[in-house]
């Protein structure tokens, strides 16, 4: 495996240090894992058009209140 050496300020160091599970978990580790977390889900076309049609929805007034939703289930809600 090869490994490199990168470049960082003092003040990135610390705050990755606060990333550490443990005390020996390698900076490579806790990268990936940050990376890992932030991976951006890509939106198709269909989760698109859903959206729009649910903001549609909502600007027609086509929706249900919550008090709505809970009678429907038998759910009591509790404020």
């Amino acid at each position: 495996m090869a490994v490199t050496t990168i470049q960082v300020k003092d003040s990135t160091l610390k705050k990755l240090k606060g990333f550490k599970v443990y005390d020996r978990e390698s900076y490579d580790k806790v990268i990936n894992d940050l990376m890992n977390q932030t991976e951006v889900e890509i939106l198709t076309e269909e989760d698109i058009k859903e959206i729009e049609q649910g903001l549609a929805d909502v600007k027609a007034g086509r929706v249900y209140s919550e008090e709505d939703i809970a009678k429907e289930f038998g759910v009591k809600l509790k404020y």
